[in-house]
């Protein structure tokens, strides 16, 4: 190869290095993490899907539900040990997919506990679509496993085809046992994370979601009705996610 020719070659070859390195970094310069867009109060007519609790009145956005989760009653921890209803009668719901919930305060139950908790389901089932049980309780992080074995047991117990279903904490997502996280997902249908506590938006929710991919659990994110709300970047393509469930208010005087 003549001088000239090298000269080229060389030439080119530092030519195509300095635009491989400039396309390097003006790519990594324009790939930014995506960010959440600007949170917005959640308006409750942009959902299908509602809690409805003891004392909160019905609104008019049920009227259009396609599924509401509505609490029958709770297991308190008072040592009686039993469910006690907190509604006047069992509800009656013909366009709507619903759930039975029920407040659970311990895990001490007692055999009069689950033939009450079984009485409610068949009622319930009786006069509507009812897809299956919730059990709200808020679970320590760290005690997931027990949580899942208690669980598993109610499970084996329940009528067949009635699914089950859990709240679950925003920390679950960020700081659960593997183990416990994999008892559930082999245990529950699906859980619903609570993003609130009473009124108000828990802060820095948005930190606490960035693990979701860690459930390997079908899920729901719960909202507080008037909170504030933006979805995390991902959470669409996420192919556990299932959607949002309300959590409704009664509006202030």
């Amino acid at each position: 190869m003549g001088e000239e020719a090298e000269i080229l070659l060389v030439r080119l070859w530092r030519y195509f290095s300095c635009l491989f390195v400039f396309a390097a970094l003006t790519g990594l310069a324009g790939c930014k993490p995506a960010e959440a867009p600007e949170a917005k109060p959640v308006v409750a007519a942009d959902y299908e899907a509602f809690w409805l609790w003891a004392g909160v009145k019905p609104q008019a956005v049920l009227e259009n539900a396609k599924t509401v989760y509505i609490l029958e009653g709770e297991v308190r921890a008072d040592g009686e040990q039993s469910l006690t209803s907190l509604r006047p009668a069992t509800p009656k719901v013909t366009h709507a997919d619903i759930w039975m919930v029920v407040r659970v305060e311990t895990l001490e139950w007692n055999d009069t506990t689950y033939t009450q908790l079984m009485d409610s389901l068949l009622r319930w089932r009786g006069k509507n679509r009812l897809v299956g049980l919730q059990i709200d309780f808020d679970a320590d992080t760290r005690g997931l496993e027990d949580y899942a074995d208690f669980l598993r047991d109610l499970r084996r117990r329940l009528p067949p085809r009635l699914k089950l279903s859990i709240t679950g904490l925003l920390d679950w997502s960020a700081n659960g046992d593997p183990q416990g996280l994999q008892a559930l997902a082999g245990t529950v249908d699906e859980i619903v994370l609570q993003t609130y506590q009473g009124r108000k938006t828990i802060p820095g929710y948005q930190e606490y979601l960035k693990k979701l991919d860690q459930l390997d659990i079908p899920f729901r994110i719960g909202l507080v009705q008037g909170g504030e709300w933006s979805p995390p970047p991902g959470l669409a393509e996420n192919a556990d996610f299932k959607g949002y469930v309300i959590f409704l208010v009664n509006p202030r005087n």
